[in-house]
C-alpha cells in the first residue's frame, strides 16, 4: 500500500509521513514547487528530511500553472497578505490526486492540524480544501495528526490504516509535535509558517506593487525575493542588492527582461529593467552608484548595456530612497 503525502519539509508533514510508515505504508513525499516556497533552493534539504521520515522524495514544478490558475483569482480569497491558502491547498491536493496512478498510491496524506492556522486549517476550511481537490465524496485525504478529531476517511474505513494509531492534535501549540520530534531524534525541519513567502508582509507588498505595473512571469518571482526595489518615474524597475547574499542571489537570477549595471567601485550588484528610458537609465545608475563606495563630489564612468555613462552619485541615500517601490522606505 502506498500513499502520496504533501510535503513542505516542516515538522508536521514529516510526522504525518512517519505515522504512515510506522503502519507499513510506503509513502511518496511530494513537494509542489509554486515558486514562493523559499528564498533559496532547499531541494537537497527536503530530500534529506523526507528520507528521515521514511519516504521517497518527489518534486512537481507547477510555477507557471500556479500563477495562471491560483494566485490572482482564489475562490476563497486571501489571508492577511497575498496568501490564497485554502485554494493553494486544494490545488496541491488536485495535483497529488492526478499523480496517484503514476506512483501507485491509494490515498493522500497531509500534516495539517485542525485549528493550527486561522485561515486554512479550520474544520470548515479543511472541508473546502477537500471540495476544491475533488475529494468530497472519495474521502481519500487522511490527516494523521488530527484524524481522531475528524470523520473517518476511506483509508481508515477500509482498514488500510489503523485509526487507533492516529492522533488528535489541535490548535497552535506544538508541544506534542516537538516531543515526537525528540523521540524520533529529529532536529532538522522547516519552522512553522516559514515555508511560504506569500504569508510574509514585506514580500506580499513587493508582489502587489509589481503586479500593479506589469504581468507577473515565473522569471519575476526570484527577482522579487532579493534586494532593494525601486520604481522609476516611467515605470521601470531597478533592483539593488543589500548585502553579499543578495548580490550572489541576484547574479543567479535568470530574467531576460533585466540587465546588470557595472559599477567602477565596490558596491551592490544591481539589475535594471531593459525597457528603461534614457532618463531612467541615468537615474538608475545614479541610485546604484549611491549605494556603492562612491563620493558625492566625484563623477564616475558606469557601464550598462555596452554603453558608458558619466554619473555623479546622490549626496545622500535619502535622495535615492524617494524611488523605493512604495516611496515609504521599505524597498
Amino acid at each position: 500500500m502506498r500513499a502520496i503525502s504533501l510535503f513542505s519539509g516542516g515538522l508536521d508533514s514529516m510526522l504525518a509521513i512517519k505515522l504512515m510508515t510506522m503502519q507499513g505504508i510506503d509513502v511518496t513525499a511530494l513537494y509542489i514547487k509554486t515558486g514562493f516556497g523559499s528564498t533559496h533552493d532547499i531541494t537537497e534539504a527536503l530530500a534529506k528530511r523526507a528520507e528521515m521520515a521514511g519516504a521517497e522524495f518527489l518534486m512537481a514544478d507547477v510555477r507557471e500553472e500556479y500563477i495562471q490558475d491560483i494566485l490572482f483569482d482564489p475562490v476563497y480569497g486571501y489571508g492577511k497578505n497575498f496568501n490564497p491558502c485554502i485554494d493553494c491547498h486544494g490545488y496541491m491536493f488536485k495535483i497529488a490526486r492526478k499523480m496517484m496512478e503514476e506512483v501507485g498510491a491509494s490515498f493522500l496524506v497531509t500534516g495539517e492540524v485542525v485549528g493550527q492556522r486561522p485561515m486554512s486549517q479550520r474544520a470548515d476550511a479543511l472541508r473546502q480544501v477537500s471540495k476544491l481537490a475533488g475529494d468530497k465524496e472519495d474521502k481519500l485525504i487522511l490527516r494523521p495528526l488530527c484524524a481522531k478529531l475528524l470523520e473517518p476517511t476511506t483509508p481508515e474505513i477500509e482498514g488500510w490504516v489503523d485509526r487507533d494509531k492516529l492522533l488528535d492534535i489541535s490548535g497552535r501549540a506544538r508541544d506534542r509535535q516537538l516531543a515526537l520530534a525528540a523521540e524520533f531524534g529529529w532536529d532538522d525541519y522547516e519552522s512553522p509558517g516559514g515555508g511560504c513567502l506569500l504569508t510574509d508582509p514585506a514580500f506580499s507588498a513587493k508582489l502587489r506593487e509589481f503586479v500593479g505595473h506589469e504581468e507577473l512571469e515565473v522569471a519575476d518571482i526570484d527577482l522579487l525575493k532579493f534586494g532593494r526595489h525601486f520604481r522609476l518615474p516611467k515605470g521601470s524597475k531597478l533592483v539593488v542588492g543589500r548585502h553579499q547574499e543578495d548580490n550572489e542571489a541576484l547574479q543567479a537570477v535568470d530574467n531576460p527582461d533585466y540587465r546588470p549595471i557595472q559599477l567602477p567601485v565596490p558596491g551592490p550588484f544591481s539589475l535594471l529593467q531593459k525597457s528603461a528610458t534614457p532618463d531612467e537609465i541615468k537615474l538608475a545608475l545614479t541610485i546604484a552608484l549611491t549605494y556603492g563606495k562612491s563620493k558625492a563630489e566625484e563623477s564616475y564612468d558606469v557601464a550598462y548595456e555596452g554603453q558608458t555613462y558619466t554619473i555623479r552619485p546622490f549626496a545622500t541615500k535619502a535622495e535615492a530612497q524617494k524611488y523605493f517601490y512604495n516611496a515609504g522606505g521599505k524597498g
